[in-house]
């Protein structure tokens, strides 16, 4: 099976869910699934409009997520750490680790969420 190489915000079908019990509704656009990735369990483009989060939340120890920030301001929780972030900045939230996203701006915040496996053991 090929699998997809280039993905736009331009051209995906968006759905609508409240993200980890955050606050109101964000966008989301599943682009590829485990069976379709090369190296991750999933790649996701977001929209997160002002006033929404995606929640504080964590994940199991066998992954790590990563958000690349396209576009918007936000404020992120990491751990006990809170910043602020923008366009071209990237976050690894690590195994276990607990984190959310909210945006604190006037305009949406564009990111794209990817889940890579986190090897527990073997050569890094």
């Amino acid at each position: 099976m090929d699998r997809p190489t280039h993905f736009s915000f331009d051209n995906a079908e968006f759905e609508h869910s409240v993200a980890h019990d955050g606050r109101n509704e964000i966008l989301f656009s599943r682009r590829m699934e485990l069976d379709q990735c090369s190296g991750c369990n999933f790649l996701d483009m977001s929209i997160v409009p002002p006033g929404a989060s995606i929640g504080l939340h964590s994940h199991g120890g066998n992954d790590e997520e990563i958000y690349v920030v396209i576009s918007g301001r936000g404020m992120m929780r990491a751990e006990e750490s809170t910043f602020q972030v923008g366009p071209g900045d990237v976050i690894v939230n690590p195994p276990d680790g607990t984190h959310g996203l909210e945006n604190c701006g006037t305009e949406d915040l564009w990111l794209v969420v990817i889940v890579v496996p986190y090897p527990r053991s073997g050569p890094r």
